[in-house]
């Protein structure tokens, strides 16, 4: 192995230094100087392909892989603990939550290290710590109040997928050669280091979510740095298991080369549908009106190109012998309001038969009291099998048109729709200086993805001059107008000043507002946090 040149440029953090060993280093260095111009070279791929659609308009199967969407071939059999994904439960993997999520009852537990954290280096490396633990069965949590947190001895845990950093985020905590690592790099490299031979050992393997991935080629460069892993540290070829988020509208026309590009390494395709909707805004936020959403609150998945796309991802999954997993249920209970639950969790339920009909495995919750209303609908439509990669979807035929087909979609913008963007996108922004990734905010678990929209609504609909339905036009002046109020009732409402709304408000105008669109919101956001 070469010399390693390597710095911690982050704060210590609690048992760090059980994480970031010597020997974890050098393996993430090896990582980082094998895959990291790769890495940039498909993040330049990503802009030029950007700038053709801004010219065109338009997407479409890509005609060099033709062969593979005809293909007859499938991907590696899943293993014995991830061939029941019935309920996946997501969330953040600080110590409480990882608890919480391993005794919810779900066959899964999508351990967030990406949208629903952030990317503080307490939560980098606090994070890898808890994981740490929990695969080793030792962790527990005492509350400030008292509570203490335990796994349970007498049920079956759920299975832990780590999802790492997507490609676009460098750690500017650490640095290899002089230059910030790859964040996903960091991620998977360091619980790969740690946890692979032990979740063998368990009977298990590393699991892992893919996220914000928009071509094959860049499932390629994932390929690579799982088969590069494993032989570095003695792993046998194919232990890994991947599953990929489609999540952004790019993906989307290359599900199957996705799949085959890891067809060594997957399991299953997951259904990502908040970001999906940031990448359909993001990718034609300047194609012109026919293009423009209305309120986010009236778009989901019975909308005509959302619907493609989900069934379009089962037939994908299911024709290749791979897992389709349905999107988030976001709704938080309240202890109060049963009123607002029940309504709440007719919502839910009627969202879960639409998947479980529609074909897929399995689906997301991202709170414990949501996994038994899943489990029972998928437990309605599964029974004792533990999925239903079996029923082919060859009723289902999904063209490019369809899958651009936003135009139909049926809504309208209002004023309570952007003073909704506004507000979510400063508190969810408030709370991620401050390192909090998954937010409650009336009731729905807000992670980045839906901040993401929020905001690029804003700038879609002030840059194509979009109209609210009582003839208003959608202004900078007017957004800064609702941003003024938004903030003065916040702040009026808010406890002391150890808050960063004013950070939060800057950052909002830069990525809503700006003449140039900012593609993740959260880089700016991660400088301030660096800043400070």
């Amino acid at each position: 192995m070469e010399p390693v040149d390597i710095q911690i440029a982050g704060d210590e953090v609690e048992r760090g230094g059980e994480i970031l060993t010597p020997e974890a280093l050098a393996f993430v260095a090896s990582l980082q100087r094998q895959f990291g111009a790769r890495r940039d070279e498909l993040l330049a791929a990503r802009r030029a392909r950007r700038e053709e659609v801004s010219r065109t308009g338009r997407l479409d199967f890509l005609p060099e892989t033709a062969d593979v969407r005809a293909g007859d071939w499938k991907v590696a059999p899943a293993p014995a603990d991830l061939q029941d994904r019935r309920v996946e439960i997501t969330g953040p993997t600080d110590r409480k939550m990882t608890i919480n999520a391993l005794n919810s009852g779900a066959r899964v537990w999508l351990a967030d290290m990406e949208d629903a954290s952030t990317p503080h280096w307490s939560n980098v490396v606090g994070g890898q710590v808890n994981l740490y633990d929990a695969i080793r069965r030792q962790i527990s949590f005492t509350s400030p109040q008292g509570k203490t947190y335990e796994l349970k001895q007498d049920q079956r845990l759920a299975t832990i997928v780590m999802r790492p950093r997507g490609w676009h985020f460098d750690e500017q905590h650490l640095l290899v050669d002089g230059a910030p690592v790859v964040g996903a790099l960091v991620d998977f490299g360091l619980y790969f280091f740690h946890n692979a031979k032990e979740l063998v050992e368990r009977g298990s393997g590393p699991y892992f979510y893919l996220p914000k991935m928009e071509s094959h080629l860049e499932a390629r460069l994932w390929n690579d740095v799982f088969t590069f892993a494993q032989a570095e540290l003695g792993i046998p070829h194919g232990t890994v298991r991947a599953t990929v988020l489609i999540e952004t509208i790019p993906a989307a026309f290359e599900m199957d080369e996705i799949l085959y590009e890891l067809r060594d390494h997957i399991s299953g395709l997951n259904a990502g549908r908040w970001d999906y909707l940031f990448s359909v805004i993001k990718y034609f936020r300047d194609s012109g009106p026919s293009f423009v959403l209305p309120d986010r609150a009236s778009v989901g998945m019975t909308s005509p190109f959302m619907r493609a796309y989900a069934q379009l991802l089962v037939k994908t999954c299911h024709r290749r012998n791979a897992h389709a997993i349905g999107g988030m249920a976001a709704f938080i209970p309240s202890r109060k309001d049963e009123e607002v639950n029940a309504r709440a969790f007719a919502k839910v339920r009627e969202d879960k038969e639409r998947e479980a009909g529609d074909g897929f495995d399995g689906s997301w919750v991202a709170h414990p009291d949501l996994v038994p209303v899943c489990r029972e609908v998928f437990d309605g439509v599964l029974g004792d099998r533990p999925n239903q990669v079996e029923r082919q979807r060859d009723d289902v035929e999904v063209s490019a048109d369809d899958l651009l087909d936003v135009a139909s979609t049926p809504g309208s913008i209002t004023a309570e729709g952007l003073r909704d963007n506004v507000e979510v996108a400063l508190l969810y922004l408030e709370a991620w200086l401050r390192g909090l990734g998954a937010v409650g905010i009336h009731n729905l678990m807000e992670d980045a993805a839906t901040a993401e929209i929020s905001r690029s609504q804003i700038w879609q609909w002030v840059h194509n001059e979009s109209k609210l339905d009582d003839g208003t036009v959608v202004t900078a002046d007017l957004v800064r107008q609702v941003l003024d109020e938004e903030m003065a009732t916040i702040l009026a409402g808010a406890d002391g000043t150890d808050h960063r709304f004013a950070d939060a408000r800057r950052i909002f105008e830069e990525v809503a507002l700006a003449d140039e669109y900012v593609d993740f919101l959260t880089l700016p956001a991660y400088d301030a946090v660096v800043a400070s």
